[in-house]
């Protein structure tokens, strides 16, 4: 490929810099192939403008910035505009397929599930279909465990690319503030966008929630295809903003949830009730009312399972079918995933590491303990230091026995972590030991306790100071289960 098929309308290239063969594309010097362009963008930490002799040395043909160019360069230097999405279509340029059908799902809480449902929909359909986020890459070749969000475009375009090219129809794959606002996502051609809800999440990057929201918005006023749908959960403070962006370009908007607006081909959820470890549901939708059993937990499941089954719909996928299809959903892993139980007590792994995430499990589960609501969680270092004292005082207004324990501390000192948890949950035992605390919860069940593991789902790393040390709530629970059965 040559330089000008590269960069396209990003930058004006004279004949010969135009002509430069390009064999690839790097954002970290240290990637950098000979042939590559480099990409040299500002980051909350450094500056790719520092390693651009180190690209040069590795190879680069080419380096693209939006910062003026340095004194010295070895090769041509193309200022731009915006380096971030430049980087992002000129990754899609390179990587050029992908799957015919993508689904794009924001929002705080609720991505990882609802990619994952509309996922497994898409199977149960027929349709070839996979899921990237939170938990990794799902397909139906492999499985790949552990990723961010959002990856970076070119690893998301990369992904794109083998995903089509090994008959993948259909992805679903979550749209993280960070990613919409760092442009990862331009270039994807998004068929419908997902919006589940916005609550107190990554205060250490969004300076205000007005801005947290703004990032959440692109993906409706920037990304989903001019023909494209827009699924939207009716029920929150922020919906109705979502709502007005989406109408305003022209998408096909389909609301769900207890304000889902049926009469305009959106899923209303008429009734739910507990039905064991699942909830009898109906919904109303184009005129006509279905009853059906949702083999999950929580009030803010059935909220994921009609936002990904309004993904389907939107998408083309039959009616009936999506319907019959939420019977037989799974949980995403380590999202209020059930792993065991002690004398008839169960034993829940769950994410929730946000206050809003953490009630929501709380509230979940309620209904099970006729005893004790035990929880055990933590919060994470070098984030949000504002949301730890709202998770103490959830935890302690939602649960009867509250375990303070350590999550990801990174650089902070944990204890610190944790005595600003333990300021506001009144009565909460503190054992910063993640495996002794675990162990703890465990040990004291008894029949009709409920115990909820919340802050670290499905990673197998507990990351402190610069290592990660290898760390499973699953094994811990597992573990302590069986020191306790002997």
């Amino acid at each position: 490929m040559r330089l000008r098929d590269l960069l396209g309308d990003d930058a004006a290239l004279d004949t010969e810099t135009g002509a430069i063969a390009v064999s690839g594309l790097a954002l970290d010097s240290r990637a950098v192939a000979s042939g590559d362009v480099f990409f040299a963008l500002a980051g909350s930490k450094t500056d790719g403008t520092r390693f651009i002799d180190q690209a040069v040395i590795a190879g680069a043909v080419a380096v693209v910035g939006d910062q003026p160019p340095p004194a010295i360069c070895l090769v041509p230097y193309i200022e731009v505009a915006n380096a971030r999405r430049a980087l992002a279509l000129a990754a899609a340029r390179l990587y050029l397929r992908q799957p015919g059908t993508i689904a794009a799902v924001t929002g705080t809480s609720g991505k990882t599930s609802v990619a994952a449902f509309t996922r497994q929909i898409w199977q149960i359909l027929g349709f070839a279909s996979a899921s990237i986020g939170t938990i990794g890459l799902v397909a139906p070749s492999r499985t790949i465990y552990g990723s961010l969000t959002t990856p970076d475009p070119i690893a998301l375009h990369r992904s794109l690319d083998e995903l089509a090219g090994e008959g993948v129809t259909h992805l679903a794959f979550e749209a993280s503030s960070h990613g919409l606002d760092q442009f990862r996502l331009d270039g994807v051609r998004v068929s419908a966008g997902a919006f589940t809800n916005l609550s107190r999440d990554h205060m250490d990057y969004h300076p205000s929630v007005e801005h947290y929201l703004a990032a959440k918005l692109r993906l409706f006023r920037d990304l989903v295809a001019a023909d494209g749908a827009a699924v939207i959960s009716a029920d929150h403070d922020h919906s109705q903003a979502v709502i007005d962006v989406a109408r305003a370009r022209g998408l096909r908007v389909l609301t769900v949830g207890r304000n889902g607006d049926d009469k305009g081909g959106g899923i209303r959820l008429v009734d739910a009730t507990i039905d064991g470890f699942g909830q009898k549901l109906t919904l109303a939708y184009g005129g006509k009312t279905r009853s059906l059993r949702l083999p999950l937990v929580g009030e803010f499941q059935i909220e994921n399972a009609l936002v990904a089954a309004g993904l389907v719909i939107g998408t083309g996928g039959a009616v009936e079918r999506t319907f019959a299809a939420l019977e037989q959903l799974e949980g995403a892993k380590g999202r209020l995933e059930l792993v065991g139980e002690r004398r008839g007590a169960p034993v829940f792994i769950d994410y929730a590491h946000k206050p809003d995430a953490l009630e929501k499990a709380l509230v979940a589960l309620r209904p099970y303990a006729r005893r004790r609501l035990v929880v055990v969680f933590g919060a994470g270092g070098d984030r949000d230091a504002g949301k730890r004292p709202l998770m103490g005082e959830i935890a302690s207004r939602f649960a009867d026995t509250v375990i303070v324990t350590d999550d990801n501390p990174r650089s902070e000192d944990p204890a610190t972590i944790r005595a600003a948890i333990l300021a506001a949950a009144t009565g909460a035992r503190e054992i910063g030991d993640r495996a002794e605390a675990i162990r703890v919860g465990v040990a004291g069940l008894e029949a009709g306790d409920v115990l909820v593991i919340a802050g670290k789902g499905h990673e197998t790393g507990q990351i402190v100071g610069e290592r990660v040390l290898p760390f499973s709530d699953h094994d811990a629970a597992r573990a302590a289960l069986a020191e306790t059965a002997r």
